[in-house]
């Protein structure tokens, strides 16, 4: 071991799926179960990205990185982490001389939103049912 801190592109503990956090085939969470967070999708600034591109095929970095509030560096770290999970698609070219990037979800990012979304709707509808239980 050289005592170097890993400085690599490892994900931060939490953002990758844990065992919890695997997506439900189905996108609904059995009734016994904890609802199926993505891992990936669930960080914040990768939640908006994804929510982002969903409404479109193709962005351009710079619109998604206003539309996302987010800085350049931000942007692209989250990106590429997406990317790596097989949720983004990243594409490089020029618009005239100048170089332009584009971002779009693939199909496997976009079931994978839909899933998550299903997970989030799966806590609201405990939350309510737990609430009125208590309150019967």
């Amino acid at each position: 071991m050289s005592g170097k801190a890993d400085l690599g592109d490892s994900p931060a503990p939490g953002d990758g799926p844990a065992r919890d956090e695997r997506p439900a085939q189905s996108g609904r969470a059995a009734p016994d179960e904890a609802p199926a967070l993505d891992g990936v999708i669930h960080h914040p600034t990768r939640l908006a990205l994804v929510a982002f591109l969903s409404a479109c095929d193709e962005a351009e970095f710079a619109a998604v990185r206003d539309g996302c509030q987010v800085s350049d560096s931000v942007l692209s770290k989250n990106a590429s982490a997406l990317e790596a999970a097989g949720y983004l698609n990243v594409r490089k070219g020029h618009v005239g001389k100048r170089p332009r990037t584009w971002l779009s979800l693939t199909p496997t990012g976009r079931q994978a939103l839909a899933r998550h979304l299903a997970a989030l709707q799966d806590l609201v509808d405990a939350a309510r049912s737990a609430a009125g239980s208590v309150g019967a």
